[in-house]
């Protein structure tokens, strides 16, 4: 499929598409006229890919980690150290996010009521 498919069918902009390839997080076929083409397992790759972006890996650890998902037995030692120490600083960015959400839920409930 062409690289708009995929990102109709992904949720994910032409250019991220890109962007991934430029990573090695992607690798389509090229035709003989340059244009990309990718397979059907690439949708879900895309999809796994903007996941653990968005859960903040940053494009070396989606590397590093995209192998063990389609692969469980690939994982290493590092690869899972790695996991702990991304998990671990999510933890404490989860927390101090929470705080100020209760920080601003504090702000408001003291503010006055508005006038209707």
């Amino acid at each position: 499929m062409r690289i708009g498919e995929v990102a109709a069918r992904s949720g994910a902009s032409i250019r991220s598409i890109r962007y991934y390839e430029e990573c090695g997080l992607l690798d389509p076929v090229r035709s003989g006229s340059g244009q990309r083409h990718y397979d059907e397992s690439s949708v879900e790759r895309v999809v796994i890919i903007k996941q653990l972006l968005a859960a903040g890996l940053g494009t070396t650890a989606v590397a590093d980690v995209l192998p063990c998902l389609a692969e469980p037995a690939t994982q290493t030692s590092s690869v899972t150290a790695r996991l702990r120490v991304e998990r671990d600083r999510l933890s404490v960015e989860i927390a101090e996010r929470l705080a100020t959400r209760d920080a601003l839920d504090a702000i408001i409930d003291a503010a006055p009521p508005l006038p209707r």
